[in-house]
């Protein structure tokens, strides 16, 4: 009996050994059999032929069921069940409808922080069958009024607490024969119109319909409008709630901003979709971030990575391990600070997600134990088995980050271990419908395809994002590529910065990118700038520049380095050369050892002019004793 059972042993332990190595029951429960797609369009058949294919409808089914009196949202000592903000949502659709005279299919800008009645405002913009651009509420001048022009609205619905953001654009906003509505809690509760809004207003919508526009940094320097149609709105919905595994009694926290993609489509949507709760905050702040969550007893919390660095460097707090959360849910969570998250706040799964609102091709990892920590997938055999084709990575030019062609033209794919931008496998007949592209901007649209991978005639899309997958099928984001980076979870335009920049009346010309520093998320801005030919180092007036972003910029896309150059490093092909200066960033014993000469200014915590950056400022930068 001996040997069988031997075999046996021994068949289980190489059976083991073969799943830790090919990660077989990870594929298995990742679902990699399924076919999602087929999955999603019969989702979004289903709901078309019903003709419910907005969230106010599944906001609707909820109030339709068992679930009507169930909790839904709670914000700032305020909690509506879904019977009650439904019947909020009428109101406010009646008074979008008859008051404002908002027709069905037309474009309506909604700017403004977290809050119940932003979320009032949008379900009712829904519910009448309108469409919303959901406009960056940090936005000021010529950025905001070209977020509200390019979404061709006639109303733009703010927050009353961000008005002096928007007088400033009056003239130019009614010049486009915009008309600026202003909204408050104290407006929206007056509202008396309880009659049931008309099922047509929002039944005729279809699931190819550009229904809203979230925005996000392009290469013009200016916001572009990424088209969300309402089939993706609604298969997102379906899709992380299933993912999520989210059930009727589950709660989640967020404090991420509702006008993004992550606070909007990764947590209020597929809470939608289960029958749900959550708890909004306003916005971030480390004040309220624990007291709320713990009061709030959310199950689940939303994350992004510049959040979770945030609360792991503040001091203790007295309620931060007092909660209820079990699962944290979210992107950018740094290697460095994943573990200490975990073990210092008891929160057991981290469960962190890769995906982009102008994207395609998610993916996640919940992760419990230390192998996966600091990844954002694990791809094993079956994966690569059934999507090694699909979705693959490309060898980048560390300079010029341009996709490397071998000498028959095809592209080469980047080894185990080495970073390359990921590119994704796309029939040409469903292009469009895999990616709308940007509103009223077909240029920057086609800019993400790419064709003649690895055959004449192949179409793949263009991630902008670098990643690299290690010999044990880790994945890890690297970096983004292009003019675009990370800072304090804002998308930073470094053809924007530039313009500004360009614009000072001491600077010929001028190279932007985002560099990493020390004890912080993403990358901050920092700028080589190149005075004008009458102007000397000393006579750099440091002062007025800075004044001159500040009063330009929102204060995220601000540069905190400057780095003063004779002249600019260009390529063969007239490109500036930045990935030299981004790897050296403001480690001034990388930029010495480069045999450089040029001089590196900063703005310090609570500035007003840049000043040299010295070694003792690198050292506290190190050591965590300056944050930026």
């Amino acid at each position: 009996m001996a040997l069988p059972v031997i075999a046996v042993a021994g068949a289980a332990a190489a059976a083991a050994y073969l799943d830790a190595k090919l990660h077989i029951r990870h594929d298995l429960a990742g679902g990699i059999l399924s076919d999602q797609v087929a999955k999603a369009q019969a989702y979004i058949a289903q709901r078309q032929a019903l003709k419910r294919v907005l969230i106010y409808h599944l906001l609707e089914d909820n109030v339709l069921s068992s679930r009507a009196g169930n909790l839904f949202l709670e914000y700032e000592g305020r909690s509506w069940t879904y019977r009650q903000f439904y019947d909020s949502v009428q109101r406010v659709g009646n008074w979008l409808m008859n008051d404002l005279g908002v027709r069905q299919g037309e474009m309506v800008a909604l700017n403004g922080p977290n809050s119940a009645e932003f979320l009032m405002i949008f379900f009712g913009l829904e519910a009448v069958g309108a469409h919303v651009a959901l406009t960056n509420c940090h936005l000021t001048g010529g950025p905001l009024v070209h977020s509200v022009k390019l979404a061709e609205a006639r109303y733009m619905i703010a927050d009353r607490d961000i008005r002096h953001l928007v007088e400033p654009c009056d003239d130019d906003l009614a010049k486009a024969a915009v008309k600026t509505v202003y909204y408050d809690e104290v407006l929206l509760a007056a509202l008396k119109d309880t009659t049931p809004l008309p099922a047509a207003r929002s039944a005729s919508v279809l699931f190819s319909d550009v229904h809203a526009l979230i925005y996000t940094s392009g290469t013009t320097g200016l916001p572009k409008g990424v088209m969300i149609t309402a089939g993706r709105w609604i298969n997102t919905a379906r899709g992380t709630a299933e993912l999520l595994r989210l059930r009727p009694e589950d709660k989640f926290y967020t404090c991420l901003p509702l006008y993004h993609g992550a606070g909007q489509g990764l947590c209020m949507l597929p809470v939608i979709y289960a029958g749900a709760s959550v708890r909004v905050g306003r916005k971030f702040s480390h004040k309220t971030f624990w007291p709320e969550v713990c009061e709030s007893r959310a199950n689940r919390l939303q994350y992004v990575g510049e959040l979770c660095r945030y609360l792991v460097n503040a001091p203790p707090h007295p309620l931060e391990r007092k909660h209820n959360v079990q699962e944290a849910w979210g992107n950018g969570m740094r290697p460095d600070v994943w573990n200490t998250f975990r073990q210092r706040f008891n929160i057991p799964v981290v469960h962190e997600l890769y995906a982009a609102t102008d994207g395609m091709g998610s993916m996640y990892n919940r992760n419990r134990g230390d192998f996966s920590s600091g990844a954002i997938a694990v791809r094993g055999y079956l994966w690569h088995l059934k999507k090694g084709a699909i979705e693959v990575r490309a060898k980048i030019d560390p300079d010029t980050e341009d996709i490397v062609r071998d000498n028959d033209g095809f592209v080469i794919r980047a080894d185990a271990g080495e970073p390359g931008e990921v590119l994704h496998c796309i029939d040409p007949a469903m292009a469009e419908a895999a990616f709308k592209g940007y509103y009223g901007n077909p240029g920057a649209s086609q800019k993400r395809w790419l064709r003649g991978v690895f055959k004449p005639d192949d179409l793949f899309f263009r991630s902008g994002d670098v990643m690299r997958v290690d010999s044990d099928g880790r994945v890890y984001f690297v970096d983004r590529l292009g003019d675009t980076f990370r800072w304090k979870s804002e998308n930073v335009s470094t053809n924007e910065v530039a313009d500004i920049l360009g614009q000072y009346d001491q600077i010929a010309e001028c190279n932007v990118y985002g560099v990493s520093i020390p004890n912080a998320d993403g990358r901050c801005g920092c700028a080589t700038i190149v005075p004008i030919s009458s102007t000397s180092l000393e006579a750099l007036d440091f002062a007025r520049l800075y004044t001159h972003v500040a009063s330009r910029l929102p204060r995220y896309a601000v540069p905190l380095f400057l780095r003063v150059a004779p002249e600019l490093s260009y390529t063969g092909t007239f490109k500036i050369q930045k990935g030299q200066a981004k790897r050296e960033g403001v480690d001034l014993d990388l930029i010495e050892q480069a045999g450089s000469k040029d001089s590196l200014y900063w703005l310090p915590p609570g500035g007003s002019a840049y000043e040299p950056f010295r070694r003792e400022d690198w050292r506290a930068l190190k050591a965590g004793d300056i944050k930026l």
